[in-house]
């Protein structure tokens, strides 16, 4: 058993048996729930909608080398420089590289994942560069100390009151304040933030290819400030975030909206395709994009995982997994968590170290049911099980187990040997460790095939 296998069972253990951590869940996925039917009215046929998403991602994934290719050579002609990092360090030393560039002592930072997947914070740290959340939720994890708990909603997991103790003690504020008052908090300090950076960091919800930009949605402006305020703007983005057109947007933007948070449309769409040009008064005075591999590629060349590189992160098969409710974003250890975690990281990372994953689902299938661009995640996991044993990452006794199993099971004779009660005995008694989280196993008195073969004679 990996050593992240072990912190996984423990971490999920432990939340699972919290109550106050499930009700919190409960209350936000709940919210949610009660308002994307409202968002999903703006489409004629929402299914056909996330059809035509997953078709026009299917385009983008399977001509993706063209596409990041047009892309390049498009925001190139505006001034942008587009830099291309296979790995995480490659994309950590090329924004080390740029920060001493520009005697970077601050550096603001809004709507990127893929940072958090790099670390960059902590990395940051190291090299004495202060590196500052501006989405709300992620500032309120990073007072904490916390990686975020869910990929649109950071902070998921915290009470108002939560939030509230949080700022008395890393703020020194009021520990009565209102939701609205602590906004405000946060709004003023942040404010002061903007003016000291020397360099914005932000992610990209979508990379366009033909237009060269880079579409980043978000609700609260922070985003737009990161981008503008700074002298230069730093974009890092996986390659699979591109899209071949602009008017693609107009299927995207609405769909991760009403799947991401019940919306419509989201307060702040922002297209960005370069620095300020000649004749702009605002805006960053230089650009860069670093366009992310760090495994993705793993995914683009495996034909079966590849559909998982369709993802829009909207986070809606996290609020429908039942697996996630129970056990929260933490215990997964890793950058994405949920059912699209679970298929993913082990690609990204090492399938040894991160198969538990794929196991870590009820495989009820509501993660497909609700996905924006219709990928097929409980199969992802089915197949991300397959690879692993084929590759040997399988345990001895699990390999010994499923081969009894299955050769009982194309036997007739076997699986109609010992009465119910026998097989009680013999099977809860091998399977402790099945039944350790779970109730034991009940078998009949009788099998069906026993039974049809009474009901035949009669």
């Amino acid at each position: 058993m990996s050593e992240q296998s072990s912190s996984f069972k423990a971490k999920s253990t432990v939340k699972a048996a919290d109550k106050e951590h499930r009700r919190k869940i409960n209350f936000n996925i709940a919210r949610y729930n009660a308002v994307v039917p409202v968002g999903k009215q703006q489409f004629t046929d929402v299914h056909l909608a996330r059809e035509q998403a997953k078709n026009v991602k299917w385009k983008a994934i399977e001509t993706l080398d063209q596409q990041l290719q047009t892309f390049e050579e498009q925001i190139s002609k505006r001034g942008a420089k587009v830099l291309w990092a296979e790995t995480a360090d490659d994309a950590l030393a090329e924004i080390l590289k740029i920060c001493t560039e520009k005697n970077c002592s601050t550096v603001v930072k809004s709507k990127s994942m893929v940072t958090e997947e790099l670390h960059l914070n902590k990395f940051l740290a190291k090299h004495n560069i202060e590196s500052v959340e501006t989405d709300l939720g992620e500032y309120i994890q990073q007072l904490d100390d916390e990686p975020p708990y869910h990929i649109v909603t950071p902070a998921m997991h915290k009470s108002k009151e939560d939030v509230a103790k949080l700022f008395t003690e890393k703020l020194g504020t009021a520990p009565n304040l209102t939701p609205s008052q602590l906004t405000l908090v946060a709004r003023e300090k942040l404010r002061e933030k903007y003016t000291q950076a020397e360099i914005g960091i932000t992610g990209a919800n979508f990379i366009i290819a033909d237009e060269g930009a880079i579409a980043v949605t978000e609700n609260e402006g922070n985003g737009r400030l990161s981008a503008s305020y700074p002298k230069t703007h730093i974009v890092i983005v996986g390659i699979e975030k591109v899209i071949p057109s602009l008017t693609d947007l107009g299927l995207f933007w609405p769909l991760l909206a009403t799947f991401g948070t019940g919306q419509r449309v989201t307060v702040y769409n922002t297209i960005i395709a370069g620095p300020k040009q000649v004749t702009e008064n605002d805006g960053p005075e230089e650009m860069y994009v670093i366009l992310l591999d760090n495994g993705r590629t793993n995914i683009l060349a495996n034909p079966k995982t590849r559909e998982s590189l369709y993802c829009i992160r909207c986070g809606a098969c996290l609020n429908a997994c039942p697996v996630y409710k129970n056990i929260g974003g933490h215990a997964y250890g890793t950058t994405y968590s949920g059912p699209i975690g679970s298929v993913i990281t082990p690609h990204l990372k090492d399938l040894g170290d991160w198969k538990h994953l794929s196991y870590a689902s009820s495989l009820c299938g509501n993660c497909t049911e609700v996905c924006a661009v219709k990928i097929n995640l409980h199969e992802l996991l089915l197949e991300n099980r397959h690879e692993a044993v084929e590759e040997g990452d399988a345990a001895f006794a699990e390999k010994i187990t499923w081969k009894v199993w299955k050769q009982a099971m194309l036997s007739r004779r076997i699986m109609n040997t010992g009465t119910g009660s026998m097989k009680n005995k013999v099977v809860n008694g091998l399977a402790k460790s099945w039944t350790q989280h779970r109730a034991n196993l009940d078998f009949p008195a009788k099998s069906f095939n026993q039974l049809w073969r009474e009901k035949s004679k009669k």
